[in-house]
């Protein structure tokens, strides 16, 4: 299993309270995913995140829907916290989430910085999707995610 790693950060002009706050709802993820995933969380509110929160989740790429469950894994407010898919798409997908508030010369903020390890599955043919398609859809989604953040967040 070849495994990929997909890592950006983001200066944020806010607090760390109100950047952290705005990821750990999970509510607000489908704001921050593309449209053309028609990306929905099933599972009922209310949603307390918390290490061993599952989540299950629904995309739709192209014309085929997949469900998604993710489980957090490591919760520490305000800094940080990781999810682990448990059912989906890939082989492996762990996305870290690390918060650290930071001082610019242009206020203070907090560099958001995701890290997410992932492979997917049938060995060469995943492959040659990686290389074809995947990295350009993952690089596509955290571009879009970028700049959603930014309006949400300034």
């Amino acid at each position: 299993m070849r495994e990929y790693r997909l890592e950006r950060e983001q200066w944020i002009p806010a607090d760390l309270g109100r950047v952290f706050g705005f990821f750990a709802d999970a509510r607000n993820l489908a704001d921050i995913t593309p449209p053309w995933l028609r990306f929905r969380v099933l599972t009922p509110a209310p949603l307390e995140m918390r290490e061993g929160l599952q989540l299950d989740y629904r995309i739709r790429l192209a014309l085929l829907p997949l469900r998604w469950r993710t489980r957090v894994t490591e919760w520490k407010p305000p800094y940080g916290f990781v999810d682990v898919q448990e059912r989906g798409p890939f082989s492996l997908w762990e996305h870290a989430h690390r918060f650290r508030p930071v001082k610019s010369e242009g206020g203070d903020g907090v560099l958001v910085t995701d890290v997410v390890r992932y492979a997917l599955p049938l060995g060469p043919v995943g492959r040659l999707a990686h290389g074809l398609a995947v990295r350009a859809m993952l690089a596509a989604i955290f571009d879009y995610r970028r700049a959603s953040v930014r309006n949400w967040l300034g």
